[in-house]
């Protein structure tokens, strides 16, 4: 996918050295039921309607399907580790992180940042769908273009466990769950094929290819796979301004008709793109909407909502608001939810065994120097002067269109050399925190942390600002305008008390190019420049907005 009115596929993308995400696909689930009183959409919305994006956090290349009167939808994270996020929710509107589908990117030593890296590679467009027949969730993905992944669970949250590897690279794969349980993929860039597994999904049994989009149109890809009504739909995206639908009454092979959705509607969102590349899912009362995702750099791509209905012969169209993409619809009408989704802001103290799953890491972690319970301890993992060259980075996403993420942190454990705090990242990058030198410790602002196309650091950072600390605890924050449509500021302060804060250093611009794909993060780390064995501990993390 690339940035609205650019035709440059991921592929393309990533022999030009920048990369690329996309989307799944979802199997039709019919089963209707009596409707309850809509839940209340989110903040700003009247009763009884919400408002887009329905999530204001980086969550791209949607693929959602409903089970039963759950919906779960899967996004691309690239090279952050664990990947393929699942998320959860019971109208549509109301998500929260449950788990996810891939649980360490064990794909080549540069995921662990071990003589390489893994940046804008790993978790592109892929598929989440469920089994009624085993009663198994399914991911799918392809790696490097080098083969196919499938992994299984009894649950949206886990375990999730590699299934099978394949061969070929299905490319932004969607797969389908058929009505007699048979497992078929629709992937492809341009030219598109469908494959159908084994039944135990574990192999490919046959792959043909069913279409080519015509030069009129362009590049497509970002496939989801549906039966619906008898029919088969190949649902596919023109990156980054369309929407496009293939239809067959012949069978998951073809032949094909192609139709378009959408282009170049005006999006949801003030200064974002045009809303693509998602799915397609029907709610209980048998009403359709459809999830896609928004660009919306600096904060990355999130997702929107929108009513489908069908034609007379089957083809679907996308409910809009004076000819746009509505800013808010009325609500869903589904069953009251059994609970309140967990909120994806508010504070983390890092109890249990366990992260929760809101947090990722840049890169697989090395396991042996983190933990949590009483707090999150970060020990040394690495030796560099090189933030993105460090491992056991913990990256948290930020809620637009404006946030403060403010962090608790012992320090009293750091050694001389190290770097310890909380950054805005992305290919170019700032942080506060702080800096142990010749037996004392100095809280810092630091900018200048920069990348190249080829994501290779040309810039580790310099000193713009700092300040004498005592004690062994500090307080850190940095907030971030991600509203989309030009670039925006981030800002950093500290306290020693919790409760007065100063700032530091000057505004940090958070930059809205789209070619790193993610979103800027909130990021806590902990590294060396002189040698392992320091350590820190976060003994709180709070996700605010105004």
């Amino acid at each position: 996918m690339s940035w609205p009115h650019q035709q440059l596929s991921r592929r393309r993308a990533l022999a030009a050295a920048t990369g690329l995400a996309a989307g799944a696909a979802l199997p039709f689930a019919g089963a209707s039921r009596a409707a309850a009183v809509p839940a209340p959409g989110p903040a700003g919305a009247a009763a009884g309607e919400f408002t887009n994006p329905v999530i204001w956090q980086d969550f791209a290349d949607i693929d959602v399907i409903r089970v039963g009167d759950t919906y779960y939808a899967s996004a691309s994270t690239m090279h952050y580790s664990p990947g393929a996020p699942v998320l959860r929710s019971y109208d549509l509107v109301h998500w929260e992180i449950a788990g996810h589908s891939v649980p360490v990117l064990d794909f080549g030593a540069k995921y662990d940042l071990n003589g390489g890296r893994g940046y804008v590679r790993g978790i592109w467009a892929s598929s989440l769908a469920y089994r009624p027949g085993n009663r198994t969730f399914y991911w799918l993905g392809q790696i490097d273009f080098a083969r196919t992944y499938v992994y299984t669970a009894p649950a949206a949250e886990g375990p999730w466990n590699r299934l099978t590897t394949i061969g070929t690279p299905y490319y932004d794969a969607g797969l389908l769950v058929d009505t007699d349980d048979t497992l078929y993929v629709a992937y492809g860039n341009t030219t598109i094929s469908v494959a159908q597994l084994s039944p135990d999904g574990r192999t490919q049994v046959r792959a043909q290819q069913v279409f080519t989009a015509p030069a009129s149109v362009g590049t497509l890809e970002g496939s989801r796979f549906y039966k619906i009504g008898g029919r088969y739909y190949i649902f596919l995206t023109r990156p980054a301004n369309g929407q496009y639908v293939l239809k067959s009454s012949g069978g998951p092979f073809g032949p094909y008709t192609l139709r378009q959705v959408l282009l170049d509607l005006r999006g949801p969102v003030p200064g974002g793109g045009v809303p693509h590349q998602g799915g397609l899912v029907q709610t209980q009362g048998g009403a359709w909407y459809y999830l896609a995702f928004v660009d919306a750099y600096p904060g990355g791509r999130v997702p929107v909502l929108a009513p489908v209905t069908w034609t007379a012969d089957g083809w679907p169209v996308v409910q809009l608001v004076n000819g746009a993409w509505g800013t808010s619809y009325p609500s869903p009408v589904v069953p009251a939810p059994p609970r309140q989704v967990t909120p994806m802001t508010g504070a983390d103290t890092f109890d249990g065994t366990s992260l929760k799953p809101r947090w990722e890491w840049n890169h697989n972690p090395d396991p042996a120097k983190w933990s949590v319970g009483n707090g999150l301890t970060l020990r040394t993992a690495t030796v560099t002067d090189d933030l993105y060259g460090a491992r056991n980075t913990l990256t948290h996403r930020i809620q637009g269109p404006t946030s403060t993420a403010t962090v608790q942190l012992d320090h009293s454990a750091m050694r001389d050399g190290d770097r310890a705090g909380l950054a805005l990242l992305r290919d170019s990058s700032a942080w506060i925190g702080l800096k142990r030198e010749g037996g004392s410790t100095r809280i810092v602002m630091v900018g200048g942390l920069t990348m190249d196309g080829n994501w290779n650091t040309t810039g580790t950072g310099r000193e713009l600002a700092s300040a004498a600390v005592a004690g062994g605890r500090v307080w850190l924050r940095a907030s971030a305008d991600i509203r989309p449509g030009a670039a925006r500021p981030g800002t950093f302060s500290y306290s020693t008390d919790g409760t007065t804060f100063t700032r530091l250093g000057p505004d940090f611009s958070l930059g809205n190019d789209w070619r790193f794909f993610m979103g800027y993060r909130f990021a806590l780390f902990n590294h060396a420049t002189q040698a392992l064995g320091g350590s820190v501990r976060v003994m709180r993390f709070e996700l605010s907005t105004p």
